[in-house]
């Protein structure tokens, strides 16, 4: 075999490998943190207004896991209204739960039994007093 045949090889596979990582690149799955983020990012300045009321609050929510419960400790649960959890699984969106809170119990339990373990953030939003509240935490399970 000759220099100019060798060459020409070279060439093909080369060719042939860039195609190879092409298709392969085209057929990932690319998850997104949220479907809808584009329009999270437009109203980002009322996600800033409820954590900076929720920083003005001279109690604040407290969540934590025992006994695979999420327990909510609030004193103020009988002024909160349209509260709502959500439990953000960042690996899997399939395992994402929401779940309404409210009432006059200090301490709200949510069930999560039926939840894999892992790493999840517990957002909790929330109305009271006319305001939006918004707190976050991770959490392991």
């Amino acid at each position: 075999m000759n220099w100019g045949k060798s060459i020409v090889l070279a060439f093909v596979l080369f060719a042939l490998f860039i195609g190879t990582l092409v298709v392969v690149c085209l057929r990932q799955d690319i998850p997104l943190v949220a479907a809808d983020y584009y329009d999270q990012e437009l109203k980002y300045q009322e996600q800033l207004d409820r954590l900076n009321n929720t920083n003005q609050l001279s109690e604040k929510p407290i969540i934590q896991v025992s006994n695979h419960a999420l327990e909510i400790q609030f004193s103020r649960w009988a002024d909160v209204k349209d509260g709502s959890v959500v439990l953000f699984r960042p690996s899997d969106a399939k395992l994402d739960r929401r779940f309404s809170v409210a009432g006059a119990e200090k301490i709200q339990r949510i069930d999560l039994k039926e939840l894999p373990g892992g790493m999840y953030k517990a957002r909790m939003s929330w109305s009271m007093d006319g305001k939006g509240y918004f707190l976050e935490s991770v959490i392991y399970l």
